[in-house]
């Protein structure tokens, strides 16, 4: 099982950034693939989910109309586009893999998720 998440960096905010999350094969057809993103002394939160069969979506309020997660088979690899950043999308972005399917609607729920990557840093400045 492997979950390599990448891409964050230092941006403007009104900027965009594109995250990537390798997988190994076996994790990348896992049911759901989501986002989730994490300040210093709050929870972890949900961002955004596909699913592997249909490759259906959702997405946080938050960040509806701005963020688009994507799925490429050929690269075992989920993107999350994050355009017109604010300043409060600053925060530790990590990917996730889970069993579960699709139309329980549970993935906005961190604990539902078997594996994670190792997170990567997304810093949006004034």
């Amino acid at each position: 099982v492997q979950l390599q998440a990448s891409g964050g960096g230092l941006v403007q905010a009104g900027g965009s950034l594109r995250l990537s999350c390798a997988a190994s094969r076996r994790t990348f057809n896992m049911n759901v693939m989501g986002w989730f993103r994490q300040v210093p002394g709050k929870e972890r939160e949900f961002v955004a989910a596909i699913s592997r069969s249909y490759s259906s979506t959702n997405y946080a309020d938050s960040v509806k109309g701005r963020f688009t997660i994507s799925r490429d088979g050929a690269r075992n690899t989920v993107y999350l586009q994050m355009n017109s950043l604010k300043l409060e999308d600053t925060a530790v972005y990590y990917c996730g893999a889970g069993g579960f399917d699709w139309y329980l609607r549970v993935e906005t729920l961190v604990g539902k998720y078997d594996y994670w990557g190792q997170g990567t840093q997304v810093t949006v400045s004034s």
